[in-house]
């Protein structure tokens, strides 16, 4: 299994209305190391949700049900590919961006290494990490 990390602006798509809708397309990716991570993905990989822009946070946990396939709103151009996501639950407290740049754990992720990337790998040590934060009481 693998571990990855979406982001959307809760203005564009959030948490919220993933779970109300049940199950998302991830499309519009054009950036070709995004996509790329799109293909990568695989059927029961787990993938934290994370607002960007404005709560800068992980705030959830979906998992992949459908592997890449052709963008359908962009279908005269083959190179863009889309996954379709399921939300399994929000985290107990989201995880601030704040909070990951404070941990000495987290210094290598992706997220704060590429902060413009939209779809990245995360690593297992580094999931179970962000997931123990969430269970943790805000100091």
């Amino acid at each position: 299994m693998n571990y990855w990390l979406v982001k959307s602006e809760p203005d564009t798509y959030s948490w919220d209305r993933f779970v109300r809708e049940g199950k998302a397309v991830w499309d519009g990716v054009r950036n070709y190391q995004a996509r790329n991570n799109l293909k990568a993905m695989q059927t029961g990989d787990q993938v934290l949700f994370y607002h960007s822009v404005t709560k800068q946070a992980v705030v959830g946990l979906a998992i992949v049900v459908r592997e890449a396939y052709p963008d359908p709103t962009v279908p005269d151009d083959p190179r863009w590919v889309v996954v379709e996501l399921e939300p399994v639950m929000a985290l107990d407290k989201p995880v601030t961006l704040a909070q990951l740049k404070a941990e000495p754990l987290l210094g290598h992720m992706a997220l704060l290494r590429q902060s413009r990337l939209s779809v990245m790998p995360v690593r297992p040590d580094e999931f179970e990490l962000i997931l123990a934060m969430a269970q943790q009481p805000v100091a």
